[in-house]
């Protein structure tokens, strides 16, 4: 068996099931099972639970490409999106299970909870961040876009850090947790800007390099302004004829 049926037929199925194994123990937890117990308040485990593994599919996501790029393994990329369409599923289920379970769907108190804890509201910003990118994750999305999915999907970046500031301003007593998420974030982010730097530098360059012949060309357009005016003013013509302000 060659790697690409390796990687299709074993590697994809295996990391599909290991996926699985978070809400397979949740659901374990709520059938009863001894090794799964949940705790004296089951319902903030499970909504707990669902968060946390969907920021760490997350930021496992954004963790591919350097890690393809550090190792050289081009099939990695095969998995990011299988990693992040599980990223979206347990964020999803997170949302849904507060909303369904924790507030019971009454719009009063979920709008009492939304104005007391400002964290549910990042945490949904960032959730609908992710819905673009889940719809479009097809290759056949990515054909019909093109440049455009790029550019769209760049949106898991803010969602992440959204991600991570729901986590820690959530968290009441002990924020080492969430720490670590945001560190891992910053490498994650941080990676990318050393790794395009050269590009990044082209493109300030080029609108610093545009936002200068816009102020040439203003300046240009005033002096002209200023040449005209003294050659109205000096041939007696009306200077109404002219406005008061250069142009912009």
């Amino acid at each position: 068996m060659d790697a690409d049926r390796a990687t299709r037929w074993i590697a994809k199925p295996l990391v599909f099931l290991l996926c699985l194994l978070p809400a397979a123990w949740l659901i374990a937890g709520l059938a009863g099972w001894p090794a799964a117990q949940l705790g004296a308040n089951p319902i903030e485990k499970i909504q707990d639970t669902l968060g946390i593994w969907g920021l760490r599919f997350l930021l496992v996501t954004l963790a591919v490409t350097p890690l393809r790029d550090l190792s050289g393994w081009v099939r990695l990329m095969g998995f990011r999106r299988m990693l992040g369409l599980f990223a979206f599923f347990y964020i999803s289920v997170h949302f849904l299970f507060y909303l369904l379970v924790d507030q019971g769907l009454d719009w009063r108190l979920l709008l009492e909870d939304i104005a007391k804890r400002p964290y549910i509201t990042v945490g949904f910003t960032a959730l609908m961040l992710l819905v673009p990118l889940a719809v479009t994750s097809t290759r056949r999305a990515m054909r019909r876009m093109g440049r455009r999915w790029q550019r769209l999907h760049r949106l898991v970046y803010p969602a992440a850090i959204l991600g991570c500031t729901h986590f820690y301003w959530q968290v009441k007593a002990d924020s080492r947790e969430p720490l670590v998420y945001i560190l891992v974030l910053a490498v994650l982010l941080g990676w990318r800007l050393y790794r395009n730097r050269s590009r990044i530098a082209a493109a300030i360059a080029a609108r610093a390099a545009a936002v200068g012949s816009a102020a040439l060309a203003g300046r240009r357009r005033a002096e002209d302004y200023a040449r005209q005016y003294q050659q109205a003013t000096r041939s007696g013509l009306p200077v109404q004829l002219f406005p008061e302000q250069p142009p912009a």
